[in-house]
């Protein structure tokens, strides 16, 4: 059986030492779904002109945020890197170049939310950067690509948010806004409905949708397990959602998995 994929909101680095109910849902999918050979994460925190994917056998964990208390910069996720997985995820978006970079380490899109899935840190894992010369569309078409790995016990994860406005955030983080909301709603619908394409041409969802994704770096990592969508399966959303200015909305998608994550 083929491994689900999952998108997650990652949210601040700070799910990655606090106790809430968003770190909680994602220890719960860990716990209910098959334990992966290998994890690819597509973050929203690696951007890049042209493919690139981690080729270290030891990835370090970057740090790379600031203005956080130093307990967050104490932590360590010394999951292994996995080789021959960056060299197939290469030979799979073939004849579209890749570059297999030995020095890039896992960022916080990624270490943030496995450090709760799997907190032994034993699971290999690589990154596959956000080319962001690409449009959405040539982004889901190379997603594609990738299907294979899913019968090959690679659990893919696109990590960001469908919702991201952090100026908005910083100076009004209180608030909650309207046109955030109405984005969010519109983008669950089309992805409860198989509506990829629609989703694709987000700037059409709402006459305000560049407040929500005023940048594409958060939600460009959405469309990694939409592309990887089978006809027979549906999806289920978890996690949190604040109607401010930007949302925690998570989902699975797996043709064997419905899941309310506990807590």
């Amino acid at each position: 059986m083929a491994l689900p994929t999952l998108f997650i909101g990652h949210g601040s680095p700070m799910n990655a030492i606090e106790e809430n109910s968003a770190r909680r849902s994602w220890q719960s999918i860990a716990e209910q779904i098959p334990r992966p050979k290998s994890v690819l994460c597509i973050s929203a925190h690696w951007e890049t002109k042209g493919l690139c994917v981690t080729n270290s056998s030891t990835p370090e964990t970057i740090h790379d945020f600031s203005g956080f208390p130093q307990a967050l910069f104490d932590l360590q996720y010394p999951a292994p890197g996995n080789p021959t997985l960056a060299c197939r995820i290469s030979t799979l978006l073939d004849p579209e170049p890749v570059r297999l970079d030995d020095s890039r380490g896992l960022d916080h899109g990624a270490w943030s939310i496995l450090m709760a899935m799997y907190p032994n840190a034993n699971i290999p894992t690589v990154q596959l950067s956000l080319d962001m010369t690409k449009s959405p569309e040539i982004h889901y078409d190379l997603a594609k690509r990738l299907a294979p790995l899913r019968d090959e016990g690679v659990l893919v994860i696109g990590s960001g948010n469908i919702v991201h406005n952090l100026g908005v955030f910083l100076t009004h983080g209180h608030i909650n806004f309207n046109w955030a909301k109405r984005f969010n709603e519109a983008a669950k619908r089309c992805i409860a409905s198989k509506n990829h394409r629609e989703l694709i041409k987000f700037e059409q969802l709402d006459s305000e949708a560049k407040l929500s994704v005023p940048t594409l770096e958060h939600f460009l990592p959405v469309l990694y397990p939409l592309a990887l969508q089978r006809s027979e399966e549906f999806v289920s959303f978890f996690g949190d959602a604040e109607p401010k200015s930007f949302f925690m909305t998570s989902f699975i998608i797996g043709a064997a998995y419905k899941i309310k994550p506990k807590g």
